[in-house]
């Protein structure tokens, strides 16, 4: 079983509006064994096709360029190389991201792109077992979490690779606890 630990970007906007629709441009992923040893990395961004330009808001917060965006490749090709990275057809594995967001936005993409989605479903939400193993009467945020863990924030927070890098100490640090079991 291989846990791969990943957090997407996506446009944004500082007041959404209907026709402002979010698209991924940035997936960001750690390969985890069963023991919890990284054995691979992933970082690649994406370019979205409904609304190509990223708002200042989003490069502000991301600190992803319009220039990293305009030579990214689209969210088929991209889907598939993760997919080969994953190991999809090859291994079993397990998609863990930090909320539901990330799991909605493939989803949602991949449907965008008349691209099947089946292979999202292996899937657990971290932030909200986080919640509950640690008995907080709200969720934290990731930032939040790693600070409670004696963890220091590495990288850039809102970056894809960053912040799967992070979530990464906190599921390595807590695997024993995770219910690593999903359900469709």
């Amino acid at each position: 079983m291989n846990y791969i630990i990943y957090d997407l970007e996506a446009t944004c906007w500082p007041v959404k509006t209907p026709e402002l629709v979010s698209e991924i441009i940035e997936i960001g992923a750690y390969k985890l064994n069963r023991y919890a040893e990284i054995v691979g990395e992933y970082n690649r961004f994406v370019k979205p096709i409904i609304n190509p330009h990223l708002s200042p808001f989003c490069q502000q917060l991301t600190s992803i360029t319009q220039v990293e965006i305009n030579t990214a490749r689209s969210l088929p090709d991209v889907i598939e190389e993760f997919q080969d990275w994953i190991g999809i057809y090859d291994e079993e594995y397990l998609l863990c991201s930090w909320g539901s967001f990330d799991k909605k936005m493939l989803v949602r993409d991949c449907e965008l792109h008349d691209l099947d989605s089946e292979w999202v479903q292996p899937h657990i939400n971290l932030k909200r077992q986080y919640q509950d193993l640690k008995r907080l009467h709200r969720p934290c945020g990731l930032k939040s979490a790693v600070k409670r863990e004696g963890f220091e924030f590495t990288g850039i927070h809102h970056r894809g690779i960053s912040d799967a890098e992070n979530l990464a100490k906190i599921f390595c640090k807590l695997l024993d606890e995770w219910q690593l079991e999903w359900q469709f």
